[in-house]
């Protein structure tokens, strides 16, 4: 395995964040699995970029991830493809307002889907192959998974349970697979047209007044994969000091 490049599966790698941490990996030399749902032009424009620099270093990979038969088959087809795997990136997440009142079982599903129940299973198919080669899980969490985010409830549960995930598999996959989180901050604006913080809120509770940006989480990325090996069972804030505040 040792003359095989290292691969990395992606979860929500079509865009924003997911994206520049694609980028980032594969500028470090691993093959890439990346999935995405429906940003299908965004995907191809993403693989053409990669591909024209390294021939035969990715592979695109569609589906659901609420469709909890298809994610085995995400893990494997990216072991097939490549012949290993060394990290598992779950980068996808819904993320939309869920006010008391309003809240459906179907948005109970749909921000539990992608931000609970895809990354556990996905990290259960992977985690033989992760263990293999000494491998590596990171989830995007959020800061809001240990602090309520007004109208967010159910949101804020889902990324709980995968904070509770990261801690227990950090547990049950060790020695041989790491398992750590990040909690992003405000990184990016929400593409919901209702903002949950405004640039007011920023520099009132955020110490560096400002909002971060994708290289930050890329960052984390990178060290948390291949900068410490020692670091394992932990969610990292990269919140430029938001969660300081209540």
């Amino acid at each position: 395995m040792s003359d095989q490049p290292r691969v990395a599966l992606i979860t929500g790698a079509a865009k924003r964040i997911g994206a520049a941490i694609a980028r980032a990996l594969h500028a470090d030399g691993y093959a890439l699995g990346l999935h995405y749902r429906a940003s299908a032009p965004q995907m191809q424009a993403l693989v053409d970029e990669l591909e024209a620099v390294r021939p035969g270093s990715t592979l695109m990979l569609q589906a659901e991830l609420a469709d909890t038969e298809r994610l085995p088959a995400l893990v494997e087809d990216t072991v097939r493809r490549f012949g290993r795997l060394d990290a598992l990136v779950n980068n996808a997440s819904a993320y939309y307002a869920t006010p008391i009142g309003t809240a459906t079982p179907a948005q109970w599903d749909a921000l539990f889907a992608s931000n609970a129940r895809a990354p556990f299973f996905l990290s259960q198919a992977a985690a033989p192959h992760l263990a293999a080669s000494g491998g590596a899980i990171v989830s995007i969490a959020d800061i809001y998974a240990q602090r309520p985010l007004p109208e967010h409830t159910l949101y804020c549960m889902a990324k709980a349970a995968l904070v509770m995930m990261t801690q227990s598999l950090a547990r049950e996959l060790g020695p041989r697979v790491r398992v750590n989180a990040i909690a992003p901050g405000n990184i990016l604006w929400s593409e919901n047209p209702t903002k949950a913080e405004t640039e007011a809120l920023l520099r009132e509770r955020v110490p560096l007044q400002r909002q971060g940006a994708p290289e930050d989480i890329v960052s984390a990325v990178r060290w948390l994969l291949d900068g410490n090996a020692y670091i394992n069972g932990q969610v990292v804030a990269i919140d430029g000091g938001r969660s300081v505040f209540v």
